[in-house]
């Protein structure tokens, strides 16, 4: 199967009602009110959702209980008022409340903007597989790069407010690993998390047609290879048009996680780009995911870009 492009929701405007969720780990109050302030200062109305701040009492690396989490991104998808739902943090958790969502809730109620990175990738393969629909693999409001980049809370307002203005993403760095063109439906985030996503009753069967767009944080770079590997051999990656890479922070001297990247990517024979500025990093930028792209990675030694070529929202 093809993939095709997803159902994109309405973008933001001055005014909006916007619910903050902790659907994986627990965030700290002391970071959640500056990021909120953020999105004040941008017109909009954040509403922290009930269990937002939650630590589950024995498995502290929780934002509470499974039920509690799936409540929230349920009740806050499925209120009317509510425009959008940004995450406060990623961690751990996603998998272990993905399927206790009402997906079949959740697609009636429409597409909404969805926002979150990193262990959320769990949560953007279930929109796009489970309901249809687009989202931003952006960055969350209780995060450091959020909270302290200028470029990365400006990558997100603009994506939020004026998407036509912020099609094209790319850092000055980003460069071919694999030169080429391709044209795609972007998907993926944390690479981590899409290897542990195979197996499961609601997984991925086929990146054909797919950009693939992946990063990831404190893998060293035998299990970046682990990682990659597994997806080759489930795979998963048969008949992806192309690969665009963002940050590996803390993945060990990139000379290295570039060397994995090159090995495991390259024979498949696509563009590959690197260093785009999407992720963990001190830049966390925007990037659609469910939407038509072109991945541009010149042999020249050129800048590299990937870009949409319709707005991620309407």
């Amino acid at each position: 199967m093809t993939l095709a492009p997803l159902a994109r929701p309405a973008r933001l405007r001055t005014g909006a009602r916007v619910a903050v969720v902790s659907p994986s780990g627990p965030v700290p109050a002391d970071r959640l009110e500056p990021g909120l302030d953020i999105l004040r200062g941008w017109g909009l109305d954040p509403v922290p959702m009930p269990h937002v701040l939650d630590v589950h009492r024995e498995l502290d690396y929780l934002a509470g209980t499974d039920e509690g989490r799936a409540r929230d991104l349920v009740d806050a998808w499925c209120d009317p008022s509510v425009d959008a739902v940004i995450c406060a943090r990623g961690g751990y958790g996603a998998h272990r409340m993905v399927d206790l969502v009402d997906w079949a809730a959740v697609r009636d109620a429409g597409p909404k903007v969805f926002v979150g990175y990193s262990d959320i990738t769990v949560l953007h393969e279930a929109f796009a597989l489970r309901a249809g629909f687009a989202t931003l693999h952006g960055p969350m409001v209780g995060t450091e790069a959020f909270l302290k980049d200028p470029r990365t809370q400006e990558s997100l307002r603009a994506a939020l407010f004026e998407p036509e203005t912020v099609l094209t993403s790319g850092l000055e760095e980003a460069r071919a690993l694999v030169p080429g063109r391709a044209r795609g439906i972007t998907y993926g985030g944390c690479v981590s998390l899409l290897a542990a996503d195979l197996g499961t009753p609601h997984a991925r069967t086929s990146a054909r047609g797919g950009l693939l767009v992946i990063e990831d944080t404190t893998e060293d770079p035998y299990s970046l290879d682990r990682i990659l590997t597994q997806l080759l051999r489930a795979g998963a990656l048969d008949g992806v048009a192309g690969v665009a890479c963002g940050s590996w922070a803390g993945c060990g001297p990139y000379e290295k996680v570039r060397a994995v990247l090159a090995d495991r990517l390259g024979p498949l024979g696509v563009p590959v780009v690197e260093e785009l500025g999407f992720g963990h990093g001190p830049t966390g930028l925007t990037v659609p995911l469910g939407v038509p792209a072109v991945l541009d990675a010149p042999a020249d030694g050129g800048p590299a870009t990937l870009t949409a070529e319709v707005p991620a929202l309407l």
